[in-house]
């Protein structure tokens, strides 16, 4: 019985590559957003490139909360070369395939650094609630070494969830529909392709988004609950307004972020609209990129003083 169904599965997973459709339906916009898409990929690697030499060179920057945004910066400059590149060929290319092989490897990269920064986002959270909460203890809880271990166990996680989602999503069949309308291979457009019943894999993928982004989104308002009890204790208004300033960055990516992911893997595959799907796959993975460091920086005085003594000029 085993060997009938892994020959059936052999015999109609026919398909060799897709297509990705991309932003096909806009020709006569295809050398507009190549411009467009190219200029937020540089600003994206640039402002990301220098987020991390700054921490790396600034021994202001030699923080827990500066490791982590290091680590962000990391993850989204692989997260944008996954996708961006290939669709930036896409875009000036008659010929928009990606092999079988390619799509499965970047379905898994993309998952894998999508779940890590949800995780990533909970632990700057975690790493406030002690700086702000804790902050005679914050040397001793964030030392280098906890760091360490967290970013390593960020990772670990975020392979191990996308290992399970896609250990399910590719042992469906591929027959005949070979077409994703999509810039890039996301695991809800390549289900829409399956020519067997799909229920089990999207509760999959449901589940496993209610565990990663809801649980995750509870951490982080946990996290910000104990934060506004601990600034509300402040007598000052001008050191309740600089403690809450520290968070404001973190506030504003996540709610990006988490909102996008939300819309895009919380609703049922019925509901999916795959051109609306694309705008949010947009914001999530590439506009989030571009923003994040430019968010911190101009919200953060420790980072404009960095770029300055970088530039050679002097700080007051």
């Amino acid at each position: 019985m085993e060997k009938d169904e892994e020959s059936h599965w052999v015999n109609t997973t026919s398909v060799s590559e897709f297509i990705l459709l991309g932003f096909s339906s806009h020709p006569k916009m295809q050398l507009l957003l190549f411009v467009l898409f190219l200029a937020i990929y540089l600003a994206t690697l640039f402002g990301n490139s220098l987020l991390i030499a700054l921490v790396k060179t600034d021994s202001r920057l030699q923080t827990p909360m500066y490791f982590f945004l290091a680590n962000l910066s990391f993850v989204d400059i692989s997260y944008t070369t996954t996708t961006v590149p290939q669709m930036l060929v896409h875009l000036l290319s008659t010929k928009r395939s990606i092999s079988y092989v390619a799509c499965v490897a970047q379905m898994y990269i993309f998952l894998s650094l999508g779940i890590s920064e949800c995780i990533l986002y909970a632990v700057m959270a975690y790493d406030r609630y002690v700086a702000i909460c804790h902050p005679l203890h914050y040397t001793v809880i964030m030392n280098r070494s906890v760091c360490i271990k967290m970013a390593i166990g960020i990772w670990v996680c975020g392979f191990f969830f996308t290992t399970l989602i896609l250990s399910f999503t590719m042992r469906l069949p591929y027959c005949n529909l070979n077409e994703i309308n999509h810039f890039f291979s996301e695991v809800p457009a390549i289900l829409k392709l399956s020519c067997a019943d799909t229920r089990l894999t999207e509760l999959v993928v449901f589940v496993s988004a209610v565990i990663v982004l809801l649980t995750l989104l509870a951490l982080i308002l946990i996290s910000y609950v104990f934060i506004l009890e601990a600034i509300l204790r402040i007598s000052s208004g001008e050191g309740r307004f600089k403690t809450f300033s520290t968070c404001t960055s973190h506030i504003t990516v996540v709610t990006l972020f988490y909102g996008a992911a939300m819309f895009m893997y919380m609703r049922p595959a019925s509901s999916y609209s795959l051109e609306w799907d694309k705008m949010f796959s947009l914001l999530y993975n590439v506009v989030s990129a571009l923003l994040n460091p430019l968010i911190y920086s101009l919200r953060n005085k420790e980072v404009k003083a960095a770029v300055l003594k970088m530039m050679g000029k002097t700080d007051h």
